[in-house]
């Protein structure tokens, strides 16, 4: 599993997913299909954001299935920017 900041052009997005990387064709078609066509990802470490979001990404976890999969864990733009230092997230991976 992988969590990571997606900034999109409506703001970031916090997302758990099981594809292998956040530049995976399929991760990037699903993102399409959700109307994301361009954006930046930052991948985060599982464990901090298990920390920080708690009992709500237990529930997301949980509904998240073992393959090919992508979960919204938070959606408000300003706390997802905010929850997290540059210095937590990792290199940029660009799409467009």
């Amino acid at each position: 599993m992988k969590a990571g900041v997606i900034f999109t052009g409506t703001g970031p997005i916090l997302v758990l997913t099981t594809y292998g990387s956040f530049d995976d064709p399929q991760f990037v078609e699903k993102l399409a299909r959700k109307g994301i066509m361009k954006f930046i990802a930052y991948e985060l470490e599982v464990e901090l954001v298990r920390k920080k979001y708690g009992g709500q990404f237990e529930a997301i976890v949980n509904d998240v299935k073992q393959t090919d999969d992508l979960r919204v864990l938070d959606y408000n733009g300003h706390n997802v920017f905010y929850n997290f230092s540059f210095g937590e997230m990792g290199s940029p991976i660009t799409h467009e």
